[in-house]
């Protein structure tokens, strides 16, 4: 009777990544010569990557065993970054890093959830009326919008169709995706995300069933009287939300409030666009489970925020985002919006107009009057011709 062949244990090319791993190798290589390089291969430099590191190695190395080595927590964690820089297949990964591709796909949700909580610091919602003011104050000083406390946005985040989901996640773009709703502050930092509806869900009805709006309508938040957030035609006009005007007969002082609250709102447009170039796992169809799905996103908009408020991250070209000559009334788009044509965060729908409560319509007015009166600005009425 023929012998049953022994299965392998594990492959002879795995068993050499502490000597041939990236890891050991390239990572180290570029730590020491290309620091430039280093941190293209992992959106952030040396010394970030080893603070990272140290907040989260107690919760992601495991233990030797007598079979076999633990994989070093510092590898869980490169191969998690370069995951969500590229958004490279499992089975990429697993040769550059020599660890097999089913460890990776149940050891990267781990390394997630240990990011997210060791930088939850920095994606937590203003709790009161000083965090809220500190906020209008940025919109103040750069982007002339007194009383704004944040521009607001969502987008369908493309996944891989999940098993035996039928058109549970499938959206009006004939795809599949869970909806990210996102508050930015004027420094291009996500104040607040909600994730999880499915693509299904009418974008028209998204807001109305994000956690914000009933934090906002039961004054949890404790927002000071008459500061507001800005959206565009995906949200409906709320006394707390500003939208533009509808584009039909607009005469110029309502092109004037659209363009002031447009160009606050561009901050959103913008961290969204920062997001996506620096962590190219959103440039396609996420191929994870959706609760794995899910802690990418949370994971990704926390990294942000950290690198974003780290003045030595070099987080990120200014010719990536949107810039305004105001001396010579132009607008140069940055470089996200060329690359954003074919990536997988999609826009909302535009909502129809709906008719609004008379203290919405009544605050619109007076920010139009506003705008066009004491809070002008010198160069709006060029902008808009």
């Amino acid at each position: 009777m023929l012998k049953k062949k022994k299965r392998v244990w594990v492959r002879d090319w795995i068993k050499k990544r502490n000597t041939l791993g990236a890891t050991n190798n390239i990572c180290q290589e570029l730590s020491l010569e290309d620091q430039s390089s280093y941190r293209n291969f992992f959106r952030m430099d040396p010394s970030l990557h080893l603070y990272l590191l140290s907040k989260i190695k107690v919760a992601i190395q495991k233990e030797d065993t007598n079979m076999r080595l633990a994989i070093p927590a510092e590898c869980k964690l490169n191969v998690t970054l370069r995951f969500l820089a590229t958004g490279d297949s499992f089975s990429s990964l697993q040769y550059l890093f020599r660890i097999p591709k089913n460890t990776i796909s149940t050891f990267i949700p781990e390394v997630l959830d240990a990011i997210y909580s060791a930088l939850l610091d920095f994606l937590k919602v203003p709790n009161s009326v000083e965090e809220w003011k500190e906020i209008e104050k940025g919109f103040n000083e750069k982007w002339n919008f007194s009383g704004c406390i944040g521009a607001i946005d969502g987008k369908h985040v493309a996944i891989r169709a999940p098993m035996f989901s039928g058109s549970e996640y499938y959206n009006y773009k004939n795809s599949f995706s869970i909806i990210l709703m996102a508050v930015v502050d004027a420094n291009y930092c996500f104040r607040y995300i909600d994730i999880g509806p499915q693509g299904r869900h009418s974008d028209g009805g998204v807001f109305d069933h994000c956690s914000l709006r009933h934090m906002i309508e039961q004054n949890k938040l404790h927002i000071p009287e008459n500061f507001v957030f800005v959206g565009d035609e995906a949200f409906p006009l709320k006394s707390y939300l500003m939208r533009p005007y509808p584009r039909r007969e607009l005469n110029t002082d309502c092109k004037i409030f659209n363009y002031r609250l447009s160009r606050a709102r561009r901050t959103v447009e913008n961290a969204f666009g920062i997001l996506v170039s620096r962590f190219r796992v959103f440039e396609k169809p996420i191929a994870t489970s959706v609760p794995t799905a899910v802690k990418i996103v949370k994971t990704a908009c926390a990294l942000h925020n950290w690198l974003q408020t780290r003045r030595d991250s070099n987080y990120f070209s200014l010719g990536l985002i949107d810039k305004e000559d105001l001396e010579h009334y132009t607008f140069t788009p940055g470089s996200w919006r060329e690359e954003s044509k074919s990536n997988g965060l999609i826009q909302l729908q535009p909502l129809p107009p709906r008719f609004p409560d008379r203290s919405a319509r009544e605050l619109r007015n007076y920010y139009c009057n506003y705008f066009n009166g004491v809070g002008a600005v010198p160069w709006q009425n060029e902008i808009i011709r």
